[in-house]
C-alpha cells in the first residue's frame, strides 16, 4: 500500500465530518461512509464484501461509529465529587424547575453544554441570558426561537457556583443505559408477578368462606335432627327422654339477669368508645382537602415537572413556616408558560395569577395543615437539620392533584415519630457533640434520646 493511499484513508474522518456537519445522524454517517468507500474503490455497490480490511479502514470505522455522538466536555470543567455535589445543590435550587440533564423539559437538555459552546459563554448565558440574546449570539438566538422562552437572570451566582454547576451538568448523575433498561425490565417483571392478591380475588375468597360456614351450619342442623329422631325411638329412661325432648326457651334467656347485664355492658362500652373517639378527633383534620381559589396541581408541578418544594416554599429550610408562595414566584415561570398540554391561549387558572398581579391582590389560598397555637413546630429544624423529607409528614404530595392533610398531626403521632426516628448524624456537624455523649450506647441514636419527648420542646 502506497503512502498516498494510506494518507487518503486516514483523511477519511476529516472528509466525513466536513460532509456530515454537526447535526448529522448515525444514518448519515453510514451513508456518507458507504459513498466514500465506493469512491475509493474500497466497496462494491452491491455488498460489503469488497472492503479491504486494513488497519486504517477499521480505525476509520471505529472512530466514526463510537466517536460521532460522544460529548466532549470542556477539559476545564472539574469532575471531582465535591464540585459535582456542590453543583447539584445549585442545580436543584435554580435550574431543576425547567431543565433536565439528558432530555428536554421546559428548556433544553443541559448535558454537553460546554461541548456546544465554550464554558465562558455558557456561564454568561446563565448569568444573563437576555443580554446574550440581545448581543446577537447565533446559538443563544436559536435557542430562544426554538423554545420561545427567556431564562431568568442568575447574577447572584458566584463564579464558584457557576463552575460547580457546570461540573454537575457535565459529569453528574450519569445513567448507564443498559442498567436503566435492566431496572425498567425488572420493575415490569415485578409488577407482573408481584403486588399481592387483587382485591376482587379477596372478595371472592371471603364469599366462598362464608358459603362454606353456612353449609357447615346446615349440615350440623341436619345431624342434630337425625340423632334426635333416632334417640326418641329408643327405649330410654324418663329422665333421658325429658332431656332429649326439651326445647330452648329463648324468652327466658332474654329476660335473665345475666343476659341483661351483658347487653347493658356492651351498649355502655360502645357509647363510651364512640364518645372518646369523637373527643380525640376534635381538631384533627386528617383527610381535609379544601377547594382552592386556583386549581394548582402538585402532581403536575412537583411530580411531572419535578420542581423542588423549596422553590415555592422558600421558608422551609430557614424558618418556622414553609411559606405560601406569592404570585411573583408563580410568574417566574408563568410569564412565559400560559397554558398546559400544548393548548393555545391562556389557561383560565393561570389567568387568575395574572389578575392577582395586575390588581396587586394576594391569592387567598386556604390553609390545609393547621396546628394549634399551643404547639410549636419549626420546619427548618426538621428539614435543614434533621434531613426529613416533605413526604414524611405530608404524604405523597407529588401525586396529589388537590392537596389534603395526609397525617393526623396529633401529639401522639409526633411522639411516636420521635420515638422511632433514627437521627442521620453522618456528615452532620450539628449532632457531633450529641453523638459523643451517646457513644457508649449500643442502640441507634433517636430523636427521643436528644430531648424529643420533653414537653418544653413543643410547648413553652
Amino acid at each position: 500500500m502506497g503512502k498516498n493511499e494510506v494518507a487518503s484513508r486516514l483523511s477519511a474522518p476529516v472528509f466525513m465530518f466536513e460532509k456530515l456537519g454537526s447535526d448529522s445522524t448515525f444514518a448519515g454517517v453510514k451513508e456518507n461512509l458507504k459513498n466514500y468507500l465506493i469512491s475509493k474503490n474500497m466497496l462494491s455497490k452491491r455488498s460489503l464484501v469488497g472492503i479491504r480490511l486494513s488497519f486504517q479502514t477499521l480505525a476509520v470505522l471505529l472512530f466514526m461509529l463510537i466517536g460521532v455522538s460522544a460529548y466532549a466536555a470542556d477539559p476545564a470543567v472539574a469532575s471531582s465529587d465535591e464540585a459535582i455535589a456542590a453543583g447539584k445543590t445549585v442545580f436543584n435550587a435554580n435550574c431543576k424547575q425547567c431543565h433536565k440533564l439528558d432530555q428536554k423539559s421546559v428548556g433544553p437538555a443541559l448535558r454537553g453544554a460546554t461541548d456546544r459552546q465554550s464554558a465562558d459563554k455558557v456561564k454568561s448565558f446563565i448569568k444573563n441570558s437576555t443580554a446574550v440574546i440581545a448581543s446577537g449570539d447565533a446559538y443563544a438566538v436559536a435557542l430562544f426561537k426554538e423554545y420561545n422562552l427567556q431564562m431568568p437572570s442568575h447574577e447572584f451566582l458566584s463564579d464558584d457556583d457557576l463552575n460547580n454547576l457546570l461540573s454537575y451538568i457535565e459529569h453528574g448523575d450519569k445513567v448507564d443505559p443498559a442498567a436503566a433498561a435492566a431496572v425498567t425490565a425488572g420493575g415490569e417483571a415485578g409488577a407482573a408477578t408481584g403486588g399481592g392478591i387483587p382485591s376482587e380475588y379477596l372478595t371472592v375468597i371471603l364469599g366462598v368462606l362464608v358459603l362454606v360456614l353456612v353449609l357447615i351450619l346446615v349440615v350440623l342442623g341436619l345431624i342434630i335432627s337425625v340423632l334426635t329422631k333416632y334417640i326418641n325411638k329408643q327405649d330410654l329412661p324418663e329422665d333421658d327422654k325429658e332431656f332429649v325432648s326439651q326445647k330452648t326457651d329463648y324468652g327466658k334467656i332474654f329476660k335473665s339477669d345475666g343476659f341483661i347485664i351483658v347487653v347493658t355492658a356492651l351498649v355502655i362500652a360502645l357509647v363510651a368508645k364512640t364518645a372518646l373517639d369523637g373527643l380525640y378527633s376534635v381538631g384533627v383534620q386528617q383527610g381535609y382537602a379544601p377547594a382552592q381559589p386556583i386549581a394548582f396541581s402538585h402532581a403536575l408541578h412537583a411530580g411531572d415537572k419535578e420542581i423542588a418544594c423549596q422553590y415555592c416554599h422558600t421558608g422551609v429550610e430557614i424558618g418556622r413556616s414553609a411559606n405560601i408562595p406569592s404570585p411573583n414566584i408563580c410568574m417566574n415561570c408563568h410569564t412565559h408558560i400560559q397554558n398546559v398540554g400544548g393548548k393555545e391561549g391562556v389557561s383560565p387558572e393561570i389567568a387568575k395569577i395574572y389578575a392577582a398581579v395586575e390588581n396587586n391582590q394576594p391569592i387567598e389560598w386556604v390553609r390545609v395543615h393547621n396546628l394549634p397555637d399551643l404547639a410549636y413546630f419549626n420546619h427548618s429544624q426538621h428539614v435543614a437539620v434533621g434531613g426529613i423529607e416533605c413526604q414524611t409528614c405530608h404524604g405523597p404530595i407529588q401525586e396529589m392533584e388537590v392537596v389534603k392533610q395526609h397525617s393526623a398531626l396529633t401529639m401522639g403521632w409526633c411522639i411516636d415519630c420521635h420515638r422511632q426516628t433514627e437521627i442521620a448524624t453522618e456528615g452532620n456537624a450539628y449532632y457531633d457533640k450529641l453523638v459523643q455523649l451517646h457513644s457508649d450506647s449500643k442502640d441507634a441514636l433517636k430523636v427521643k434520646d436528644i430531648g424529643g419527648l420533653e414537653c418544653a420542646k413543643c410547648h413553652y
